[in-house]
């Protein structure tokens, strides 16, 4: 602190202070994601992976700002930011599915444990002094940027789904301002570990409000089942012709009626009246025509070749010269 005349020092103090002020607005940013979660008592699209990285970073910042002197308001977010990821983590495991908690976990594990154990080892064990201190803050910039990233996987469903749902543009705003308070706090401190990475937070938090723009009035993506209707061929089109014709007037196509296969009468055989089976060539496509008593589509389905025959039935109600391509 000697090197900084008072000035700086109450710019410094000043920058910190909002720091932690605007970082607290980061952290509560996704309340109403976890609100929902509760309500829902589901996770639905949301990931763990961000909680799960903004908790090892600010575990890394604390451990960092313990060692270097003068970081006091390092350590006060961080750990006000260690306690919130703590709960919405908590949350996660509690109403996400299975896999979701059980990846969930190993990453708890994995990193928050095993990778932050290894990094206080190496850093208090194989370095001393000032070079401790630049160890630790390389790792910390290093992690800070994977934080920044982290909603990358955000950004992209938000580009593939053309929906904004899962990526609030509170989160987005704060994380600007962070970024550009913390920068101004890193370079009036002169830590280049501080200022470095928030660039790029600042970088990234931009892009997520720019395809927050973008993509807020957009509705989103939804599942098209097409239904392709394609022409017998001439020799189906005929059977299905004769099988009409020698229908006994005044019954019912299986379409429009269904009968128990128990209640009918023993002594009136069910009779296929017809089944085509088109692009012959083509054993990806199956097209069926038929015009059957009830009892006898799902029979009339095996003979097309294994379609099933509740669709079977539904084919039923179709002109005699037209099927719909059914893929198999």
């Amino acid at each position: 602190m000697a090197f900084l005349n008072m000035e700086q020092q109450t710019w410094a103090f000043t920058f910190g202070i909002l720091g932690n002020i605007i970082s607290l607005m980061v952290f509560l940013s996704p309340l109403p994601t976890f609100y929902r979660v509760y309500r829902k008592k589901a996770t639905e699209g949301f990931q763990s992976t961000p909680y799960v990285v903004t908790l090892f970073s600010c575990m890394l910042w604390i451990f960092y700002a313990l060692l270097k002197s003068g970081a006091e308001l390092l350590v006060t977010i961080n750990g006000v930011g260690c306690v919130i990821e703590t709960v919405y983590i908590t949350m996660y495991l509690v109403y996400a599915p299975r896999a979701a908690r059980v990846l969930t976990a190993k990453m708890l594990l994995g990193l928050n444990v095993g990778v932050f154990g290894l990094v206080a080892l190496v850093t208090m064990v194989l370095s001393k002094g000032s070079l401790r201190v630049h160890v630790l803050g390389w790792v910390c910039v290093s992690v800070a940027l994977s934080v920044f990233a982290a909603p990358l996987s955000i950004m992209r469903q938000v580009i593939r789904t053309k929906s904004v749902e899962f990526m609030p543009f509170s989160l987005s705003f704060f994380l600007v301002l962070s970024a550009v308070i913390w920068f101004a706090y890193g370079a009036l401190k002169k830590d280049v570990f501080v200022a470095f990475p928030n660039v790029l937070g600042f970088v990234f938090g931009v892009a997520q409000m720019a395809l927050y723009m973008a993509y807020r009035n957009k509705k989103p993506a939804a599942a098209v089942v097409l239904v392709e209707e394609v022409k017998l061929p001439e020799h189906a089109k005929e059977v299905a012709a004769a099988a009409a014709a020698a229908a006994p007037e005044g019954r019912a196509s299986c379409g429009a009626e269904v009968h128990p296969i128990d209640i009918l009468p023993a002594e009136e055989p069910p009779v296929v009246a017809a089944v085509a089976v088109a692009a012959r060539d083509d054993p990806q496509q199956v097209a069926v025509a038929i015009d059957v008593e009830p009892v006898t589509c799902a029979a009339a389905a095996a003979a097309a070749g294994g379609v099933d025959g509740l669709v079977a039935a539904e084919l039923a109600t179709m002109k005699p010269d037209t099927a719909i391509a059914v893929e198999v």
